[in-house]
């Protein structure tokens, strides 16, 4: 696996490279690649149903953006970097007074299980490292190597992150299984 490290790491500055000279389906390609890292990340600080919108967001403000990133190997950082700060300006606009009976409607439309509301508030009471990483595995579906290829992170940190993460959440669950 790490054989294909560099190549993938080639491959995203060749295509950020592209993107940022406003070639649309090298930046498509880039959010089929980046997309549930960004969801993730959101994820782990609004509400589920504002998350989905706000990648697109987070995707517009990086395109427009992608001309003044100095170094494609920045992309990842830079790029979670916008939706961490997207989901600040979320709590800053009218999101922030939203009654929560509207929230608990929105999750029973969804069809949310009392239980998935409840993992979800669990994890965004975990610090962000392990808030963040966990939401990759459990809600994303990423597997330890790609969450450390698109974070950056090194993949002995993401697997501390899991399991110190995972072990919290546990504890904080109690009796609801976690996999």
């Amino acid at each position: 696996m790490q054989a294909m490290a560099p190549r993938e790491a080639a491959d995203d500055d060749g295509l950020i490279r592209a993107a940022a000279a406003g070639d649309r389906a090298a930046f498509g390609e880039l959010y089929e690649r980046y997309a549930r890292m960004v969801h993730a990340i959101l994820l782990a600080h609004v509400p589920p149903g504002d998350a989905e919108d706000l990648v697109q967001d987070v995707f517009v403000s990086a395109m427009r953006r992608l001309s003044g990133l100095r170094t494609a190997a920045a992309f990842r950082g830079w790029l979670g970097a916008i939706a961490r700060n997207r989901a600040k300006d979320y709590f800053r606009g009218t999101h922030a007074s939203v009654p929560l009976e509207n929230v608990e409607r929105e999750r029973a439309d969804r069809g949310d299980g009392p239980d998935a509301v409840l993992v979800l508030e669990q994890i965004r009471s975990l610090p962000e490292a392990y808030r963040e990483t966990l939401l990759m595995r459990l809600v994303e579906g990423m597997t330890g190597p790609e969450i450390a290829r698109q974070t950056g992170l090194k993949p002995e940190s993401v697997r501390v992150n899991l399991c110190r993460g995972m072990k919290m959440l546990r504890e904080l669950l109690g009796g609801l299984e976690v996999r």
